[in-house]
């Protein structure tokens, strides 16, 4: 396996790095700004540059490369692999409820037998995000690991795109898939909010979408909840996640964002299900542990393989902890390269919605305001 990474500026008229790396097997990892929706030279480049490589990516919230965080360019990795087998799929989708189907149709076209991990880059605001990993978790079991994000578009919540077939669109659901024994993957998800005031009782809700909590508007108690900065939503919402778990679990706890809120019917619209019975409770940014939850994040990996310079390190975070954090962000970028060996290389995005395991052999979920690694390489 040979891994390469670069930036390309908005604009640019640079020539693309590494074009030696194109292969049917190699991949490129391309994450940008949202404004690259209307901007497809970029991509004409990248296809002309590697003209038989899968391109796969999405719209950010801000592109990872390094150690830093950067907004208006693209973030890219090729990745040439030398045994394992790569195979790409997309499909169309168009609201919440297509969902799960949506997360079962990719997913059993993609299993086997030697079927090792999908990376999944989905449309941010067009789905579901815990039916989506439904689906897909209803096709494939815990030997697969599942990963990936849900594309953002800056503070906005209006359009996300992601690559189909070499070309920035909205509406789609992207996947590539990894076969073989000496493909290597290991990850690490780990937040680092701290819940405050009392957990309550989902009273009414339906999927994603939630109205009640212990019998109250639960907007209206959100809105009490963030003072002046109610005028502000949906953004300030990304300051203040809501932590839910069953009842009958006190420890495996599930941080959920805001996307969107229904004045009218006094819903909240989350980026994954809410389920009635569940308690929830509201939490708040603490700098000092969100930076920690990166490093924890990165002492979860462990893979089959030895890290080095050809190993590729994707790093989703949220929109939020990107708000809170603030020029701070760097930091939790450093954090995680700190832990990881050196020479690895990390690209990346922030997201509206983090895909990947609880913990190791579980199967995949949704997560929100996390820091998600997914570590890949090749065994000799």
């Amino acid at each position: 396996m040979k891994v390469s990474s670069f930036q390309i500026q908005a604009g640019s008229n640079a020539p693309i790095e590494n074009s030696n790396l194109d292969s049917p097997q190699t991949v490129l990892f391309v994450f940008g700004a949202p404004e690259f929706l209307n901007q497809p030279k970029a991509f004409q480049d990248l296809k002309k540059a590697f003209p038989q490589s899968i391109m796969m990516g999405c719209s950010s919230a801000g592109e990872i490369f390094g150690n830093k965080v950067f907004d208006k360019s693209l973030s890219v990795a090729a990745v040439k692999f030398e045994k394992t087998k790569v195979v790409p799929l997309s499909f169309p989708i168009s609201a919440g409820h297509e969902s799960f189907g949506v997360g079962k149709v990719l997913a059993s076209k993609l299993k086997g037998p030697d079927l090792r991990a999908v990376m999944i880059f989905s449309d941010g605001l067009k789905v579901n995000g815990s039916e989506l990993i439904r689906g897909v978790n209803s096709e494939v079991g815990s030997n697969v690991v599942v990963t990936g994000g849900l594309a953002g578009d800056g503070f906005r919540f209006k359009e996300t795109w992601v690559l189909h077939n070499g070309r920035a669109v909205n509406g789609y659901v992207t996947a590539v898939a990894f076969y073989g024994k000496s493909f290597q993957v290991g990850h690490g998800s780990q937040g680092g909010w701290d819940a405050v005031g009392i957990e309550r009782e989902v009273t009414r809700s339906l999927d994603n979408v939630l109205y009640e909590l212990d019998g109250k508007s639960a907007l209206d108690l959100y809105k009490e909840y963030l003072g002046p900065k109610a005028a502000e939503l949906p953004a300030s919402a990304l300051l203040f996640p809501l932590q839910i778990r069953s009842k009958d679990n006190a420890t495996r706890k599930i941080v959920r964002t805001i996307l969107s809120i229904d004045e009218k019917q006094k819903g909240m619209v989350f980026a994954g299900d809410v389920p009635m019975g569940y308690m929830a409770q509201f939490m708040s940014a603490n700098f000092d542990r969100l930076i920690e939850g990166s490093s924890k994040a990165a002492r979860l990996i462990k893979t089959g393989a030895s890290p080095g310079p050809e190993t590729l390190a994707l790093a989703i975070s949220c929109v939020g902890r990107r708000l809170v954090l603030g020029e701070r962000t760097s930091d939790e970028l450093a954090a995680t390269l700190k832990i990881m060996p050196k020479g690895v290389h990390q690209v990346g995005f922030y997201s509206y919605g983090e895909l990947s395991p609880y913990v190791a052999g579980a199967t995949c979920e949704l997560h929100n305001q996390t820091m998600t690694l997914t570590m890949i390489s090749e065994t000799a």
